[in-house]
């Protein structure tokens, strides 16, 4: 990979806990949890590792508290090899928190606490140019102040840099950041919020292509929509394509859309077109589903690599 594919993530870090049940309680229901991990979460560290594991050189521009949960997430992330040199540390506020029910078939639910992350400001937006600037990518995410998204949308493009929005969860955006997202990464709730499809409910995959292609220039640059076990599908000035997800059994969908994500950015900072990137990222995002967690849960680039390479026919990518 050249060394100019730097991909710069701004980003939230979070702490995950993790409690895997059987089926999900009613409400005022109690149940028991067969099994309960705390592990390295929050949509920036998470699509921050899937690009690095994916090759990409990667940079985390992020914030915890200084707790234990801090020292967690700076531990993990070294170990991982992902720098964290532009982490800085709150006195006056806890590392973001996620607590995740995960069931027996797969499906989770997800409440964040944001914490820290809240203070990753327009400020800290403007004291990053230098490495806005010196990214080929920029990657940010809907868990971010909605302020500081605008921000940082306004300073890559000013830059010349790629800017890379994975609206999730839904924020309300300026409709200029929506514009210079290249490209806006959502899935179908996601893409219903910002008016993508949603004359289309239960649409297939090929009508999702169609929709994403009528979306291209007019709502963003480019647009990526994930439909799950479907795959997902891809617009932009060049072209639409579709790419059907290799059948699965799942055992934990929590962070396969970051996983997804961050192997679509690696590979687009180095220069790779969007539809082979989109390729590349559906299988990262079937292979994240096969293992508890998610950053451990993230197949190296050899391995996701591989996997793209010997999809069925009816699973590549379709030209408009």
């Amino acid at each position: 990979m050249a060394a100019s594919a730097r991909v710069l993530v701004f980003g939230s870090l979070n702490v995950d806990s993790t409690s895997y049940v059987e089926s999900f309680p009613a409400p005022g229901e109690t149940i028991l949890s067969r099994g309960f991990q705390v592990a390295l979460g929050g949509k920036g560290s998470n699509q921050a590792v899937a690009a690095h594991v994916a090759g990409a050189a990667v940079e985390l521009v992020a914030r915890v508290g200084a707790d234990a949960s801090g020292d967690f997430a700076l531990a993990t992330l070294e170990r991982l090899g992902v720098p964290t040199d532009a982490i800085a540390r709150e006195t006056d506020a806890p590392t973001g928190v996620a607590q995740i029910t995960v069931a027996d078939s797969g499906e989770n639910t997800i409440i964040v606490t944001g914490g820290a992350n809240l203070a990753l400001t327009r400020a800290v937006v403007d004291a990053e140019r230098d490495r806005i600037a010196a990214a080929a990518l920029v990657l940010t995410q809907g868990e971010l102040p909605i302020a500081t998204i605008d921000r940082l949308a306004s300073v890559a493009d000013e830059a010349g840099v790629r800017f890379v929005l994975n609206l999730a969860p839904p924020a309300g955006v300026a409709s200029e950041t929506l514009a210079v997202a290249d490209p806006l990464v959502v899935n179908e709730h996601e893409a219903n919020a910002v008016g993508i499809g949603t004359d289309v409910p239960g649409a297939t995959l090929e009508e999702w292509r169609v929709v994403a292609a009528s979306a291209a220039g007019r709502v963003a640059r480019s647009i990526v929509v994930t439909l799950g076990a479907a795959g997902a599908v891809a617009a932009s000035a060049e072209g639409a394509w579709s790419v059907a997800a290799p059948s699965v059994t799942a055992v934990d969908t929590t962070g396969a859309g970051d996983g997804f994500t961050g192997t679509l950015a690696a590979f687009l900072a180095e220069g790779r077109p969007l539809d082979e990137a989109l390729r590349i990222a559906v299988a990262a995002g079937a292979l994240a589903v096969l293992g508890r967690g998610t950053v451990d849960s993230y197949a190296p680039r050899d391995v996701v690599l591989e996997a793209a390479g010997r999809g069925a026919p009816d699973g590549g990518a379709a030209p408009a």
